[in-house]
């Protein structure tokens, strides 16, 4: 067999493999009730088939159920749109290659929109966010993924920078290609004068690439976060999140006894070592927090609080007896205060407005 038959097995193989979107087990099903229809199936053969699709696991599975099914007319409008496709063949970094945080991020975010279409059930994505929140390679990170489908637009695999000497090396032989050929112009073209030396290569500066972060305490600064944190620590479970603007402080049982706190700026640093702990210390979890309503909240804040040209200073997120509660802080450069306490989906329990 030659290599490219071969290789094309192995992806057919793989792609049986990949896990099936509920859109998918939708399409497969409309193939199937056109093919009752028209006569290519029986009752008890359809329902056995159309039950089989409902519960399927991969797009191999479907693809069994359909493979003897002649084309329909009526079903010509289910040709998937490309949007997905499966993790492409790395070319990167070798597997042992230790993973970033923000690569821990992207898998928890692939592994949340494989929730919400279909392809994983709540349990099974629950399981792989606390491996993704553990792994310590990017080989490891690949193979809680490796079955889904993923959108175009997600975060390419990461990849070596290419090596700035190669760069140099390149940018030398040019510029003496382009000095070779002057030179022999000026030889030919004028008498001779004296040599001018090595020519001069100017490499310039690497500018640094500057990645923007959105305002913690806007929505998508609240999702971005929250997201953060899981990838790097497994769960969403806080004993106390502080969100400003540029920056977090966090506060997280360790173990039952003890606490640490960290001070999050892209990345989490540990900011003291552990500290005794409550074990009925109450919590707060991140992933039930609406970052959409609390960041509408925060919007009316400065009215509601009656805190004239007041902005949100910060949001504390913490456990409590009652349950978790939000507290949206207000502050004005006169130093005239006020704040809100909400539930974690933005439902207003206090109002502490300035002078009253």
């Amino acid at each position: 067999m030659s290599s490219q038959s071969s290789g094309s097995a192995r992806d057919s193989a793989a792609s049986g493999r990949t896990r099936a979107r509920d859109i998918d087990r939708v399409n497969a099903r409309a193939l199937l009730d056109a093919a009752y229809e028209e006569g290519e199936l029986g009752t008890d053969e359809y329902h056995q088939r159309s039950e089989r699709a409902q519960h399927a696991q991969t797009l191999g599975e479907l693809q069994r159920l359909i493979a003897d099914l002649q084309p329909s007319t009526k079903t010509a409008d289910l040709t998937p749109v490309h949007k997905w496709s499966r993790r492409p063949a790395s070319g990167g970094y070798p597997p042992r290659t230790r993973a970033r945080d923000s690569d821990r991020q992207a898998t928890c975010v692939l592994l949340d929109a494989a929730l919400a279409d279909g392809q994983l059930s709540a349990a099974d994505h629950r399981t792989l966010t606390e491996l993704a929140g553990e792994a310590r390679t990017l080989g490891d990170l690949t193979q809680l993924t490796e079955d889904l489908q993923r959108p175009a637009d997600a975060r390419p695999d990461p990849a070596p920078p290419k090596s700035r000497r190669e760069n140099w090396f390149a940018a030398g032989v040019a510029a003496l290609s382009i000095a070779v050929a002057v030179g022999t112009f000026v030889a030919v073209d004028r008498p001779g004068s004296p040599p001018a030396g090595p020519p001069k290569v100017d490499l310039g500066l690497i500018k640094p690439m500057v990645l923007p972060r959105p305002k913690l305490t806007a929505a998508e600064g609240i999702a971005y976060f929250v997201s953060a944190y899981r990838a790097k620590f497994g769960d969403t479970v806080v004993d106390e999140a502080d969100l400003y603007p540029d920056y977090a402080v966090v506060t997280r049982g360790a173990q039952t006894n003890r606490k640490v706190r960290y001070t999050y700026r892209g990345g989490f640093d540990q900011g003291s070592e552990p500290q005794t702990r409550p074990p009925q210390t109450p919590t707060a979890d991140l992933s039930a927090l609406n970052a959409q309503a609390i960041a509408a909240l925060a919007a009316q804040a400065p009215a509601l609080t009656k805190v004239d040209q007041g902005t949100v200073s910060y949001l504390d997120i913490e456990g409590a007896s009652a349950g978790p509660i939000v507290r949206i802080y207000v502050g004005n450069k006169a130093n005239e205060n006020g704040y809100l306490e909400s539930t974690l989906d933005g439902r207003i329990l206090r109002t502490v407005a300035f002078g009253g």
